[in-house]
């Protein structure tokens, strides 16, 4: 397994928090709308297709971060892991996570709209999304994805 930090990728998503202007910050909090968001390509750390808006700090930092990924039905992320903690809701679709080192339809539990997954640093997993989903993604970054198998690494050069 190789384990590639995408800090240098989510250079973009501080681009995007940057962009966004955080539509109301504080010292002690931030505010966002949902009209507010700014939704741009996700980083190419996840397949083409995901669409990203930060909404707090800067996943490629250390510190807390929260971000909402929309993702078109049908979307998949193969088995992978991250190094911190990965707290994940559903806000609109159904979002199909998967525990393992294989991707597994059967394997797949449906989180509606409303539904959370908290996953440990490590923890294999992989998603699919359920018609069109958007979820909202919090944690500690810097945020990295390592896959399971490096060819299913959407960073990795195709010959």
């Amino acid at each position: 397994m190789r384990s590639i930090l995408i800090a240098p990728s989510l250079a973009l998503c501080a681009t995007i928090a940057a962009a966004q202007g955080a539509p109301s910050q504080g010292a002690s909090h931030v505010v966002v709308l949902p009209d507010q968001l700014t939704w741009k390509a996700a980083p190419p750390s996840l397949p083409a297709g995901a669409k990203v808006a930060v909404m707090e700090g800067n996943p490629a930092e250390a510190g807390p971060f929260t971000m909402r990924l929309s993702l078109p039905n049908g979307f998949r992320v193969p088995p992978h892991y991250h190094s911190s903690i990965e707290h994940l809701t559903t806000l609109k679709g159904t979002f199909r996570v998967g525990m393992g080192d294989k991707f597994d339809a059967a394997a797949l539990t449906s989180l509606p709209v409303g539904g959370f997954v908290a996953m440990q640093p490590g923890t294999h997993h992989f998603v699919e999304a359920q018609g069109e989903t958007i979820v909202q993604l919090h944690g500690v970054g810097p945020w990295n994805v390592t896959y399971i198998n490096p060819a299913d690494d959407p960073r990795k050069a195709t010959p």
